[in-house]
């Protein structure tokens, strides 16, 4: 059965209402979304409205616009974040808005800007956005973060078509990788989740101490707090109600001991952060810490955002993707952290999500640094799977057990 692009936009913003923030009668949803997405925007909407919401607040986003500002504001001026940016964020966890977050924009969209004014400003940034990030890292909202084809990001990933053939390609691939190329996209989805859930679950019984990943490319040991929690694509709220954080999503994750890091490890795809493009990153880590961290193309930025707080420099979250995925086999590098993690195990710089602590929703920024949990303004994923890594997991009493080969489940 094929479908057009409007039927399959209808189905999409069906899917992200439903399974990706689960909307219920008298919510409020928060829709950040670029204004090259208005037809989608409006379905949401309508969507959100049919299953009962009594609000919903649009935000929108603007590539060429983003980047004016930045190239062309007063330094003090860009990084003096206006008061009404925290009482917005007040406003919606005051509702426990469900947040909905559709990204678009071009990869490269500041590409050539100061890294140093960016990181400036992702820090001011940072500092206003934390009670909303707090929120979200201890499950308080429901959220999800989608994706759309825009021209900028389809040209980047398919250079060889023309604007209109690698807008289409993309959505083509997006609609797959979310499992809209099914009929029954629902069931599709729910026997999805059931497996990740139990890839979740052996991990949690095996209470591994340590994870050991090896390739031609890595050699990292990186240690596994007591008590920590693997979580797959589905989520609870504080509130009972279930939500899909990631769509796609095909990982199933946890917590570092943030002071139990050490070897080295090779990025295996480019990483797109702050509208420009890393690539050929490695780190080396030493107790917990990067103590050497190299990009063959972005290096600058790469610096600055290690620089952003004590916890960038160490990890807040280990993730296993097999390489048989879906995303990993299209062949597709779809330079944005969304798709490409789904593709590839990853580890991420900075905060850890205390729900992926046993208790860890209820402990504050001391006790949970106490217990081995990474804090930090930032969360940035960074893939480092490939085919031929193997993964180890280490229990307390000194026994490895395979948990990948050779890119997969053991």
């Amino acid at each position: 059965m094929s479908f057009s692009l409007s039927e399959q936009l209808s189905r999409y913003a069906n899917l992200i209402v439903t399974f990706g923030v689960n909307v219920q009668p008298n919510d409020t949803v928060v829709l950040q979304i670029n204004t090259d997405q208005a037809q989608l925007a409006e379905l949401i909407v309508a969507a959100s409205y049919a299953h009962g919401a009594a609000e919903v607040q649009v935000a929108w986003q603007n590539d060429a616009i983003a980047r004016q500002n930045m190239l062309h504001q007063p330094e003090k001026r860009l990084l003096a974040i206006p008061a009404y940016e925290g009482e917005k964020i007040n406003y919606w966890l005051s509702h426990h808005a469900k947040r909905i977050s559709v990204v678009s924009s071009d990869p490269n969209n500041l590409a050539g800007i100061d890294a140093q004014r960016i990181a400036k400003f992702r820090q001011a940034q940072g500092s206003v956005l934390r009670p909303l990030r707090d929120a979200t890292q201890n499950n308080q909202v429901s959220w999800t973060v989608v994706a759309a084809a825009s021209p900028a990001w389809a040209k980047l990933v398919f250079p060889e078509l023309d604007e209109q053939a690698a807008t289409a390609k993309l959505w083509a691939a997006i609609f797959k990788t979310v499992r809209l190329d099914t009929p029954d996209y629902q069931d599709a989805w729910d026997k999805h989740i059931a497996l990740l859930l139990e890839k979740a679950q052996w991990l949690n019984d095996q209470q591994f101490t340590e994870l050991h990943y090896t390739s031609p490319r890595t050699d990292l040991h990186i240690g596994l707090p007591a008590h920590h929690v693997w979580e797959a694509a589905s989520s609870q709220n504080t509130q009972g109600e279930r939500f899909v954080p990631n769509m796609p999503t095909e990982e199933v994750f946890t917590a570092p001991d943030r002071n139990r890091i050490d070897g080295y490890v090779t990025a295996t795809k480019p990483l797109s952060y702050s509208g420009q493009t890393l690539t050929g990153m490695r780190f080396e880590f030493a107790n917990g810490r990067v103590v050497k961290a190299q990009a063959a193309q972005g290096e600058d930025v790469l610096q600055h955002l290690l620089n952003t707080d004590a916890g960038a420099r160490s990890l807040g979250e280990v993730a296993l993707v097999p390489d048989p995925s879906p995303i990993s086999q299209s062949g597709i590098t779809f330079f944005n952290t969304l798709f490409d993690e789904n593709a590839s195990n990853h580890l991420a710089l900075g905060a850890a999500y205390p729900f992926s602590l046993a208790g860890g929703t209820e402990m504050d920024d001391e006790q949970l640094l106490a217990a081995g949990i990474n804090r930090s303004l930032i969360h940035v994923d960074f893939m480092v799977g490939s085919a031929d890594m193997d993964i180890d997991g280490i229990k307390a009493d000194g026994t490895s057990v395979p948990v990948f080969r050779h890119g997969d489940w053991a």
